[in-house]
């Protein structure tokens, strides 16, 4: 296993996840981590992206502000990360950890679960700046 991996990503993940401070890890408990190598065309089209590279994770699911008792969810809450995507990002930088990386793709992806926006991301997290 090397730490590029899908399961280095998987772990490097879940360490985000468990890093999560209260009432975010409790929240986090029930979505799904997935690592998949790239986006599918399907998903690419579905989402108007041209460049399969631009997508390094996404949410899929109900955000926590929106469920209710009586609106289940049919699928669980997922968080899918993109290795090839990310790893593009991470090897262009040259200035983060791989860890880090990963552990800022997974916690944007995740505070869309906690019914946050891109622009409420944006306006507290500079890292793309």
């Amino acid at each position: 296993m090397t730490h590029t991996d899908t399961q280095a990503f998987l772990d490097m993940a879940q360490a985000a996840v468990d890093a999560l401070p209260e009432p975010f890890r409790a929240g986090a408990q029930d979505v799904v981590l997935r690592v998949q190598d790239m986006p599918d065309a399907a998903l690419l089209h579905d989402m108007q992206i041209d460049n399969p590279m631009n997508l390094t994770g996404l949410y899929s699911g109900i955000p926590m502000t929106h469920k209710s008792a009586t609106y289940p969810s049919p699928y669980p809450d997922t968080v899918t990360l993109f290795r090839k995507p990310i790893l593009a990002e991470w090897r262009a930088r040259g200035d983060v950890e791989l860890s880090d990386l990963v552990t800022h793709v997974t916690v944007h992806e995740f505070a869309h679960h906690f019914g946050w926006s891109d622009d409420d991301i944006a306006s507290i997290d500079r890292w793309w700046e």
